[in-house]
Formats: structure tokens, C-alpha cells, sequence
């Protein structure tokens, strides 16, 4: 079992920078694949970044080049720097956790941290 509490969110002009942070419960953070999802109203949940546990990394194309995941396994977090804040980026922002173990896929997620950009 994996608890995700989300903290970082806030309102921030366009342009602005925003540090997200993922702190995760439990004795196996390094097995776990970790990303960032979000959601805005009326749209679709969407994966923002990704960061496995073997550190590889990918994101969506919209945030490429302004966003960075990164982790710390010995602090058991997950952080999304996010530079150059655009209006579009306003979204509730999710901390998302994956764990395959042998053939049972385990999946957890935080309650949400709003971001909201103001142009």
C-alpha cells in the first residue's frame, strides 16, 4: 500500500514557475513508476510526465523543454518543476504511482493540487 499527498500547487502568473512535490509512503518507492497527471475542467485526465524507476523519463510534447520530473528515493518524493507557466497548464494536478508485481499491476493516487495560471 501506497499513500501520495500532493503539495506545491497555488496561482501564479503566466511565466511563472511552480515546484510540485509527491511525498510517498511505504518501504518500496524504487520499484515504483511515477508521473504526473492532470486534469482540467472539462477535459480529460492527461499524463503530464513520467519518471521510472530506472530514472527513465518521458513527457507529454505541450510541456517538453518548460517541465522536469525528477525523484529522490531516499526521501521517498517525486517533484515536477514546472518553468514558463502558460494559462493552458491550469489544472489539477495528480501524483500517480505504478508497481507490477509479477502479473498483479498495483496503482495509487494522490488527492490532486490545483495549479492555476493567470495571463
Amino acid at each position: 500500500q501506497v499513500q501520495l499527498v500532493e503539495s506545491g500547487g497555488g496561482l501564479v502568473q503566466a511565466g511563472g514557475s511552480l515546484r510540485l512535490s509527491c511525498a510517498a509512503s511505504g518501504s518500496t518507492f524504487s520499484a515504483y513508476d511515477f508521473g504526473w497527471y492532470r486534469q482540467a475542467p472539462g477535459k480529460q485526465r492527461e499524463l503530464v510526465a513520467a519518471i521510472g524507476g530506472d530514472s527513465n523519463i518521458n513527457y507529454v510534447d505541450s510541456v517538453r523543454g518548460r517541465f522536469t520530473i525528477s525523484r529522490d528515493n531516499a526521501k521517498n518524493m517525486v517533484y515536477l518543476q514546472m518553468n514558463s507557466l502558460k494559462a493552458e497548464d491550469t489544472a489539477l494536478y495528480y501524483c500517480n504511482a505504478v508497481r507490477w508485481v509479477v502479473y498483479d499491476r498495483r496503482e495509487y493516487w494522490g488527492q490532486g493540487t490545483q495549479v492555476t495560471v493567470s495571463s
